[in-house]
C-alpha cells in the first residue's frame, strides 16, 4: 500500500505537551482499558461457565463483549505506549495494522448490534419460531457474516487511504490513525475516498444496520405494548433496554465521526469524541449490561456463592444445540 510520497511515520499531535497531564492521561486510560478489559472478559467467562446463559442473546453478548476488547486493544497499548515515549510517532505499518483493525471492528460492531435488534424482534414478535429460526447454525451464520463484512469494508478503506499521497509535515492531529485525520493531512483530493467513505462506511456498514434496528425495535415495541400482561411488558423491555442504550451510545459517536463532509471536520471535537467510543464505549458496554441484566447478575452470584451452599439447577438448553 506504499507509494513513493508515503512517510515512513506519522507524528501525533493531540497529546497534552505537559508531563503531568501526560501521566495523568496514561493512569486514567490505562485504569479505563483494565476495567473495560477486566468487564468484558468477566461477561464472556460467564457465558462460558453457565449453560443457562447458553441462548443466543448471550452468545450474541459475548461476541460483542469479544469485539469490544479487540478493538480497544487495537488503540489502548499504542496510545498509553505513546503517552510515556518522548518522541509521539507511529510507524507507517503500524498506523497501517491499527486503522485496518479499527475500522474492522467498529463496522463489524455495527452490524453485530444490528443481528442482536433481529434476535429480539424474532423473540419478542415471534416467539413460537424463536427457537426454530435462532438455532445454533443461524447464529453463527449470523456473526461470521458480521465479520466478514466488518473486515472487507475495512480493506477498501484502508487500500484508498494509504494510497493517498501525504506530502506535508505527517502530523497527525490525533490519538491514533483513524480515516478522517488521515483525509486531513493528504496533499491530494479526497473526494473519492469521502464517496466510499459515505456509500460503503455510512450506508452498507452504519446507515443500512441502524435503520435495520430502528424498525425491529418499532415492531417490538408495538408488539409489547399490544401483550395484555403487565408483567410480560416489564419482562419484554427489561430484555431490550441494555441494547437499546449500547445502540444509542454506539451509533451516535460513530456517524458523528464518519458520515458527514471533511469541510465539518473540527479536529479538537471530534477526537474528544473519537476517544467516547474507543475508549469510553468499551468500558461502559459490560456495565450496561452488567446492571440491567437479572441473567448475568444471577449468574455472577451464582459462581459466587458460598461452597456448601446448594447452587440452582441449571435449565436445560438443548434446543441451542439443535440445528434446524
Amino acid at each position: 500500500m506504499r507509494n513513493q510520497s508515503a512517510p515512513l511515520e506519522f507524528v501525533l499531535t493531540d497529546f497534552a505537551d505537559s508531563p503531568i497531564l501526560q501521566s495523568i492521561c496514561f493512569i486514567v486510560f490505562l485504569i479505563i482499558y483494565l476495567i473495560g478489559s477486566i468487564g468484558n472478559f468477566s461477561i464472556i467467562l460467564v457465558y462460558k461457565l453457565d449453560m443457562n446463559l447458553h441462548t443466543p442473546m448471550y452468545f450474541f453478548l459475548s461476541n460483542l463483549s469479544f469485539l469490544d476488547i479487540c478493538y480497544a486493544t487495537t488503540t489502548m497499548p499504542e496510545m498509553l505506549q505513546i503517552l510515556l515515549a518522548e518522541r509521539k510517532s507511529i510507524s507507517l505499518n503500524s498506523c497501517i495494522f491499527q486503522m485496518y483493525f479499527f475500522v474492522a471492528f467498529v463496522g463489524t460492531e455495527s452490524l453485530l448490534l444490528a443481528v442482536m435488534a433481529y434476535d429480539r424482534y424474532v423473540a419478542i414478535c415471534f416467539p413460537l419460531r424463536y427457537t426454530k429460526t435462532m438455532n445454533r447454525t443461524s447464529c453463527f451464520v449470523l456473526v461470521i457474516a458480521a465479520w466478514i463484512s466488518g473486515l472487507c469494508n475495512s480493506l477498501v478503506h484502508t487500500t484508498l487511504t494509504f494510497h493517498l499521497p501525504f506530502c506535508g509535515s505527517h502530523q497527525l492531529n490525533h490519538y491514533f490513525c483513524d480515516i478522517p485525520p488521515l483525509l486531513e493531512i493528504s496533499c491530494m483530493k479526497t473526494y473519492v475516498n469521502e464517496l466510499v467513505l459515505f456509500i460503503v462506511g455510512g450506508i452498507a456498514v452504519g446507515f443500512s444496520p441502524f435503520i435495520f434496528i430502528f424498525v425491529s425495535y418499532s415492531l417490538i415495541i408495538s408488539t409489547i405494548f399490544r401483550m395484555p400482561s403487565v408483567i410480560g411488558k416489564k419482562k419484554a423491555f427489561s430484555t431490550c433496554g441494555s441494547h437499546l442504550t449500547v445502540v444509542l451510545l454506539f451509533y451516535g459517536t460513530a456517524i458523528f465521526t464518519y458520515i458527514r463532509p471533511s469541510s465539518t471536520y473540527s479536529l479538537k471535537r471530534d477526537n474528544i469524541v473519537s476517544v467516547l467510543y474507543s475508549v469510553v464505549t468499551p468500558l461502559l458496554n459490560p456495565i450496561i449490561y452488567s446492571l440491567r441484566n437479572k441473567e448475568i447478575k444471577r449468574a455472577v452470584g451464582l459462581w459466587i456463592t458460598v461452597e456448601g451452599e446448594e447452587k440452582p439447577k441449571l435449565r436445560s438448553t438443548k434446543w441451542w444445540f439443535k440445528n434446524v
